[in-house]
């Protein structure tokens, strides 16, 4: 229950967010959250070929997060990632 609640908090703060994102043609999509806590996400359009997309995650995305949950220990881009062999 507190893990469905973290998850509906997360969502909501990324949709507060999504619109500066959107504002320069990118856009971000929500993979998960792992054991550790961390929020799993893939940067899309103008996002997922900046070169700024990690600072953007890091400096923006990830401590927007880090003040809406505290919990959240780490934001990660896994847009390489095989997603249907994650366990979340």
């Amino acid at each position: 229950m507190a893990e469905q609640k973290l998850e509906e908090t997360v969502k909501e703060a990324l949709d507060m967010f999504r619109p500066q994102l959107q504002a320069d043609g990118g856009d971000m999509e929500y993979v998960g959250i792992d054991e550790q806590n961390r929020v799993h996400l893939n940067l899309i359009g103008a996002c997922g070929s900046c070169p700024m997309a990690t600072m953007t995650l890091k400096m923006g995305i990830e401590r927007y997060l880090k003040d809406a949950c505290p919990e959240i220990t780490e934001v990660v881009q896994d847009n390489a990632v095989n997603y249907n062999e994650m366990e979340f």
